[in-house]
């Protein structure tokens, strides 16, 4: 695990120096290691546990979080063998230039680079955004780093939160927190989105994509010849990352997706590995039973972590100062603790499953999607016997599956005018707006964007996922918790050969006769215990907030909405809130057949424990301003 700074001085290397050391300083870990290279008005550092990935060669420093995939590619280069991949990157960068180097390159990672010739810093995240990576422009220079409290350090960055993510993240989804990629939740600090290059020549800043995804002719080959290339790729996704780990672990539900992923590894290994998974007192969310069917076959020895017994308030201020943000979903708080018993068990990484399900189709709500594309195609029969299947397999007493409610769900996401344009969920976006003051935002403004690449409903469904909604909160929420750790994150499925891939096979590949994962589930013959890979129920990565908010973190609760610094805080209609709070108790205790309210109060509990982070940033930096640390070189 390992994490990047750097700045580039307006005025000279030894400002650039101590701003530089400033960022690392809240790096510096037990065991961590701390290193860095200045030039001209330029200073870059790495901190990690492991060999330092910063370079210099010549007038030329880089540095990187993560790691590249391909190296052997590029052999006929002439670097030694046990080259850095800072090394690595500073030699692709003089052959190709930065951006054809990135197009060329294959990992997971975030990384800079200065050359002190053109003067220019260059900023980078891989195709998905594995790995963080932020900046600020200040007046006396351009700070960047892996976390945004790094650049909180320094006195020319503001503390103040971004007004748009705060109403968002206190009004609505959290899909939608994300929805625009170069922002973060600090108003000075902007985030550097997957697959993008930032550019920094005499203070000007220039960015641009050097890798997205486009319509491409679906495939002609038959299922199981796609089967074949799925697994090939899966296969080698995981065996390219497992390669980089000394001891990994892996987290197992009871779905296809870290199943998957685990059994490819323990092909690759040639044996049987260690697997977590959180486990729940309360059924509504555990998976235990489905999760025991597979251990025999893959599994060296399986660990359920329990959560329960945490104090809930104090868990979620730990995890908020280990993200510099809140916390988009109440798994993640299960995902901490189980990281904490992976590191105490002596694992140095955790593989995962994320990207499984916007690959492969394999959420329930991308049902209508599909529905919406077979019938602006024509196909009429399939649709009824698609939409019969999907009701058979997956009616819910409060989610209904029948025609009726098919057709008004494809009326709802899709726009029937515009082949492929997918439309807002309005119901879940707005659902909670009323809770959020307008005085402090307007959420009437905040129009989502919506990226349509492709001609299919489906495709662009899931092409938003993977880059403006539920994929970027899940990236960095996972490497934040495995930082806290020391743990690295490896998430196969997002390998981007095997993205694009996918994006070229057809929907009835991913989702036919109401099930999903089609290709995936074929894919997995032979590799999958047939019980696992042919379930067609699945729970749902989720924990039982619902308890958490209605009976052991009840009282905090309550306490926290009646405060004098919730209530002057201004972002929230308490008077709304306390509604909310007493239908939610009113659900949870008559057991009625309704949604009840745990993600809005996640998300309030989250997002005032952050803000009062915020605050206390904001004052130990007014205290070293005033005492006059840190106004010498500002």
């Amino acid at each position: 695990m390992s994490r990047i700074t750097g700045f580039l001085s307006f005025s000279d290397l030894r400002h650039a120096r101590q701003r530089c050391g400033q960022m690392g300083g809240i790096f510096e870990t037990a065991g961590w290691n701390f290193t860095s290279e200045a030039i001209g008005s330029a200073a870059l550092a790495w901190c990690g546990s492991k060999q330092s990935n910063l370079a210099r060669v010549g007038n030329v420093i880089a540095t990187v979080d993560g790691q590249f995939l391909n190296l052997e590619e590029f052999r006929t280069l002439g670097i030694r063998p046990d080259a850095s991949p800072a090394e690595w990157l500073i030699v692709l960068y003089r052959a190709y230039g930065f951006e054809k180097a990135l197009e060329r390159l294959a990992g997971d990672y975030a990384l800079a680079l200065y050359d002190g010739g053109t003067e220019q810093v260059w900023l980078a995240r891989d195709r998905v955004g594995h790995r963080p990576l932020y900046y600020a422009e200040t007046p006396s220079g351009i700070a960047f780093a892996s976390r945004p409290g790094s650049l909180l350090v320094i006195p020319e960055v503001p503390v103040e939160p971004n007004r748009r993510f705060v109403s968002v993240f206190a009004g609505s989804h959290y899909r939608y927190i994300d929805n625009v990629p170069d922002e973060s939740p600090y108003a000075a600090i902007h985030q550097v989105p997957a697959a993008t290059v930032v550019c920094f020549t005499n203070g000007a800043k220039r960015t641009s994509r050097y890798w997205q995804l486009t319509e491409q002719p679906e495939f002609r080959e038959s299922e199981q010849e796609l089967a074949v290339q799925y697994r090939e790729l899966l296969m080698e996704a995981v065996r390219r990352r497992l390669a980089l780990c000394a001891n990994p672990a892996f987290t197992l539900s009871g779905g296809m997706d870290s199943s998957s992923v685990l059994s490819c590894a323990v092909e690759a290994a040639g044996r049987k590995l260690h697997a977590f998974s959180s486990v729940y007192t309360d059924k509504t969310y555990d998976e235990s039973e489905d999760i025991k069917t597979f251990l025999d076959h893959k599994v060296e020895k399986w660990h359920p972590i329990l959560i329960e017994g945490f104090d809930l308030f104090s868990t979620v201020r730990t995890m908020v100062a280990a993200h510099d943000e809140p916390v988009a979903t109440a798994t993640w708080l299960s995902h901490f603790l189980l990281c904490d018993a992976v590191r105490q068990a002596g694992f140095d990484a955790l593989f995962g499953g994320l990207g499984g399900d916007e690959l492969n189709a394999g959420e329930y709500e991308y049902f209508p999607l599909h529905f919406a594309d077979l019938k602006c195609n024509g196909n009429e029969a399939q649709l009824e016997h698609e939409i019969a299947a999907w009701a058979h397999h997956h009616d819910h007493p409060i989610y209904r599956k029948n025609r009726e409610a098919a057709d008004r769900l494809v009326a709802r996401l899709t726009d029937s005018c515009d082949p492929g344009r997918v439309r807002v969920e309005q119901e879940r976006l707005t659902r909670y707006y009323r809770a959020v003051s307008p005085d402090y935002f307007d959420l009437a403004t905040f129009v989502p964007i919506l990226d349509h690449p492709f001609k299919s409903y489906l495709k662009n469904r899931t092409h938003q996922d993977i880059f403006r909604e539920t994929a970027p909160c899940c990236l960095r929420a996972e490497d934040r918790d495995c930082s806290a750790f020391g743990l690295a994150h490896m998430d196969p499925f997002f390998d981007h050969r095997l993205i694009e891939f996918m994006f070229r096979v057809p929907g009835h590949m991913k989702i036919r006769d109401g099930i999903t994962k089609r290709l995936l589930r074929e894919a997995m013959k032979g590799v999958l215990p047939e019980e696992t890979r042919t379930r067609i129920k699945k729970t749902g990565w989720n924990a039982p907030a619902h308890i958490w908010f209605s009976r052991t973190a009840l009282t905090e609760l309550q306490d926290l909405v009646e405060s004098k610094r919730f209530r002057e805080r201004g972002v929230y209609d308490v008077k709304k809130v306390r509604q909310l709070l007493t239908e939610h108790l009113e659900i949870i205790e008559s057991g009625a057949l309704r949604e009840n309210h745990m993600m809005f109060f996640w998300q309030l509990v989250n997002l005032e424990l952050w803000l009062q982070h915020v605050d206390g940033i904001r004052g130990r930096n007014t205290v070293r301003v005033s005492s006059g640390q840190g106004t010498a070189t500002a």
